[in-house]
């Protein structure tokens, strides 16, 4: 990998959401976490918007954005539930979508006939990320919404999966030779 590719602008903007996400688990106050979270929303429109600003859009930057998005959540996911503001079924319901992706990653990199498939932004992931911030900073500022907003993550989560699955499916690499 070459360092001019791996260290772009966009691609330090997006790391910096692993950074956010390991404060978030340090600190546990209101107004730092609200922060934290912003911080966050701002630097995951951000990456795409240098990135295509610059023309430094790149492979690794198109696995990096989404790694750090993933490890942000997860922070932020751990976090609550440590502290209570999360139970564990509303931690595996905001992150259910995060996994399947994940999971969906390996299985197309292992799987012949998907490997040439490129990744890209969906609307329903993008609506999760949105949900997912949503109900971060519901927990903090609105918990009598928490429940209402994790379910709509849930099925926005599921949406999301059947979606990125049906794409696969229909990107797919076919070979007439092959048993479908």
């Amino acid at each position: 990998m070459e360092r001019a590719t791996l260290f772009t602008l966009p691609n330090l903007v997006s790391t910096s959401r692993v950074a956010l996400a390991f404060g978030f688990l340090a600190f546990d106050g209101v107004p730092t976490r609200l922060a934290l979270i912003g911080v966050a929303s701002l630097t995951d429109f951000l990456d795409g918007w240098l990135a295509r600003r610059t023309q430094s859009m790149s492979r690794v930057g198109a696995l990096i954005d989404p790694v750090a998005d993933r490890f942000f959540v997860m922070g932020v996911v751990v976090a609550y539930v440590i502290g209570g503001q999360l139970s564990l079924w509303q931690a595996i319901a905001i992150v259910f979508r995060d996994v399947m992706s994940i999971v969906g990653w390996f299985v197309a990199r292992n799987v012949s006939w998907l490997r040439p498939i490129a990744f890209k932004a969906r609307l329903f992931g993008k609506l999760v990320t949105g949900a997912q911030l949503i109900t971060f900073l519901a927990v903090l500022l609105a918990p009598s919404w928490v429940n209402a907003l994790v379910l709509i993550v849930a099925v926005l989560g599921f949406a999301a999966t059947a979606d990125y699955t049906l794409m696969l499916w229909r990107e797919r690499v076919r070979d007439p030779g092959a048993i479908s």
